[in-house]
């Protein structure tokens, strides 16, 4: 099935504004609305086309309706849409399914012409401003049917998702929920709770902080309207399994107040059989990296010269780590590679000057 437009966004946040870029590198005819004014004008600089307001971009003809809305608004959209465009497929990007299409399934010809759709990417900045083309690239696209949705409407959802080069998966609505609640909501919660806990915490002392609390507090940087919308809305899946994290963190505390190494040992260990369980790079089965530690100057350039030395040797980065203290002079670069790639570029940079350490895994 072949999408050739025109293609409809509804909402031109992160998501909206990242699919329409990717659409208009298709060459596919996009149109954009937004009741935000600037967000609407933002988009349409980012993807190259005409600026209109609202009221004549709602009338515009579409063979699909894509509404990229806020959570509380998505049905009230769709709804809207497809009355005012009933021969167009509407596809919604939610980040929770059960309740929306529900909702759906109580307007039959809606319902037929709808499907839902949940991209498993995005950043912690929302809006336009951090919008990207390529947000979609390898990343899960997740479809979601009502009862009544056509095949034709299917094969839009799975199309739409082919374009942006994400790999498609499809699983009912409960499914769904219960998934994200688990690999989306639960990090989310978790990264807010560690970050709202610096706040008792001296400034000071926080330039002290290594990458791992960066890393682990990332997410808490996302918009809170956002998240307490989801996470409100998928209470009867986050509930049962923040109840399971808290219980398992209740009893870290008591084992570290009882100075049971054998529990505190157990929850470490567990943690780490539960990580092993992720997949790799592109859904595929999760790899034992080797690490090169590299020490470098601080100083520009650094980190472009050392992909430049494993181009010409022929390795490839499959991740990458940066550490530096402040005032220190040198900072600690660390690749993830295979192996014999690892084996390979240290002894290549250390003869060519650079301070690369033993590979470890």
């Amino acid at each position: 099935m072949k999408i050739k437009g025109p293609i409809k966004i509804v909402g031109c946040g992160l998501i909206g504004t990242s699919i329409a870029m990717r659409l208009k590198e298709e060459n596919l005819e996009v149109h954009l609305s937004d009741v935000n004014r600037n967000n609407l004008e933002l988009s349409s600089s980012l993807v190259g086309i005409e600026y209109k307001n609202f009221s004549a971009s709602v009338q515009a003809p579409a063979e699909i309706i894509i509404v990229a809305t806020p959570p509380g608004a998505i049905f009230e959209s769709c709804r809207l849409e497809f009355e005012a465009n009933p021969k167009a497929i509407i596809i919604d990007v939610s980040g929770i399914k059960s309740e929306l299409i529900l909702k759906i399934e109580e307007f039959p010809d809606l319902s037929k012409s709808f499907v839902s759709v949940h991209p498993m990417a995005g950043r912690e900045r929302s809006g336009p401003e951090s919008a990207r083309s390529d947000l979609f690239d390898s990343r899960a696209w997740i479809i979601s049917e009502s009862r009544n949705s056509s095949k034709r409407a299917v094969g839009f959802g799975r199309e739409l998702g082919l374009l942006m080069g994400s790999s498609i998966f499809e699983v009912n609505a409960k499914v769904h929920d219960s998934i994200v609640a688990t690999i989306s909501h639960l990090p989310q919660i978790l990264s807010s709770a560690l970050a709202g806990s610096l706040e008792s915490e001296e400034a000071s002392y926080l330039n002290l902080a290594g990458q791992g609390l960066r890393d682990i507090s990332r997410l808490a940087d996302s918009d809170p309207s956002l998240w307490t919308a989801l996470l409100s809305g998928n209470s009867q899946e986050v509930t049962p399994k923040l109840g399971d994290v808290i219980e398992r963190l209740s009893d870290l505390k008591r084992a570290i107040e009882n100075h049971d190494e054998s529990a505190i040992f157990k929850f470490l260990e567990d943690g780490r059989k539960g990580r092993k369980l992720i997949p790799g790079k592109h859904g595929g089965a999760r790899r034992d990296y080797t690490y090169v530690p590299i020490v470098i100057d601080d100083r520009p350039g650094g980190l472009a010269r050392i992909f430049n030395e494993c181009a010409a040797i022929e390795v490839n980065i499959e991740d990458l780590s940066m550490e530096h203290s402040p005032g220190q002079p040198v900072g600690l670069i660390t690749l993830a590679l295979s192996e014999s790639d690892a084996i390979k570029l240290q002894k290549h940079l250390t003869s060519r000057g650079w301070l690369a350490h033993a590979p470890r895994k």
